[in-house]
């Protein structure tokens, strides 16, 4: 049966343009075609990927992270048996009723009891160190990425004419450099896929997850049906624009937010030239144009571009998300990820402390007879 469906599977007619047989992309002369299992190795790979970044993260980002004064975060929460049991077993987010009811039976006030169950929620956020080392992994991984493909494109003549993607094809011979183009970049967004479980979730977890699978059966397939050039081109249109995302990231969790704002101006518009005119006016139409005056419409040509444009509506989808950020950047001079979890507890949970230090320090200085300028009160006056 099994036998059977790989038969199914691989016939000609679902991957190749009429006339063509696979005997056609056999090895010959010296030259290497692509071949379906060239892609096991990258699941492998995959998995080295996560142990590199394990040490990357240990020995690289988090000696950054604190070089940057990012620290992981000591949680101050005063221990409470009835608390606790309460938010394991009933709810994380406590009721006006719940919190009332709670406050008399451990003898505290209201306010105690929210605070101790923000901070208790704060507990089980991922910190600030987390998410700066995600992203400084992911930055260097696409600067190499990105660096690796103009090293193999930049004297490629279908970069420069795009007529070149199709001369010849399908029997197109494989190179060195496009091998570990496709090699690379599959076996990192199997990393990426891998460690999602792990990964700090944030509200766009289901695109991640469908944006990652699209990449890897897009590039799988334009493998198996040799769209070997236009799937190179495909990769570095994407790319390049990551890197400056990610470092806007790092910046952001290091609380540099002039640098943050200025490196996610320029991914912005970065994002919107790549995604919104290069890769619909360029490569779409490369691979959906020029392909017709070549060879006539062919199943693997229709699930190619199907592909495609699943991938342009997912862009469609990130900048609807960018423009929003860049609305917030408008009105509200600040960069604000919009796929995040909900944070606003833990900054909340800082505003108050600040407050409350603030409070505690003018009732010092009050009380050593200082206003809050630090100046001495005469007899008889206030501190305004």
């Amino acid at each position: 049966m099994f036998q059977t469906f790989k038969e199914w599977f691989w016939l000609e007619r679902f991957w190749l343009p009429p006339t063509i047989k696979w005997s056609d992309m056999e090895d010959r002369d010296g030259l290497v075609f692509v071949k379906p299992s060239h892609l096991y190795i990258t699941l492998p790979y995959a998995l080295l990927l996560l142990i590199i970044r394990y040490f990357f993260e240990k020995f690289i980002a988090t000696p950054l992270a604190k070089a940057l004064l990012i620290e992981k975060p000591v949680q101050k929460i005063v221990p409470n048996t009835t608390l606790e049991i309460f938010y394991k077993k009933s709810t994380r987010h406590p009721s006006q009723s719940d919190i009332y009811g709670l406050a008399k039976k451990c003898n505290l006030t209201e306010r105690q009891v929210e605070r101790w169950f923000r901070r208790r929620r704060n507990q089980e956020r991922p910190c600030m160190l987390k998410k700066f080392n995600e992203a400084c992994w992911r930055f260097a991984f696409y600067l190499v990425l990105t660096v690796a493909g103009v090293g193999f494109l930049y004297d490629k003549p279908w970069v420069y004419d795009l007529w070149e993607v199709w001369t010849d094809y399908p029997r197109q011979p494989l190179l060195p450099s496009q091998y570990w183009h496709y090699i690379l970049e599959m076996s990192f967004y199997w990393s990426l896929l891998f460690s999602l479980g792990s990964d700090t979730k944030r509200k766009d977890f289901l695109a991640h997850v469908v944006h990652h699978l699209a990449a890897i059966s897009l590039m799988s397939f334009s493998w198996c049906a040799n769209y070997i050039r236009s799937g190179t081109l495909v990769m570095i249109v994407h790319d390049v624009a990551d890197i400056w995302l990610e470092s806007a990231k790092m910046f952001s969790y290091a609380k540099w937010k002039q640098t943050c704002n200025i490196l996610f101006l320029i991914f912005a518009a970065v994002f919107f030239i790549t995604r919104f005119i290069i890769f619909p006016f360029w490569i779409l139409y490369c691979t959906l144009i020029l392909p017709l005056y070549y060879l006539e419409p062919f199943f693997s040509y229709i699930f190619l571009n199907l592909q495609l444009l699943i991938l342009q509506a997912l862009h469609f989808y990130w900048g609807y998300l960018i423009l929003k950020i860049l609305k917030s950047f408008v009105f509200k001079q600040t960069i604000q990820d919009v796929r995040s979890d909900n944070e606003d507890d833990g900054e909340e949970e800082e505003e108050e402390e600040e407050e409350e230090a603030t409070k505690g320090k003018e009732r010092n200085y009050l009380k050593n007879g200082l206003g809050t300028n630090m100046h001495l009160i005469s007899n008889g006056q206030h501190s305004h």
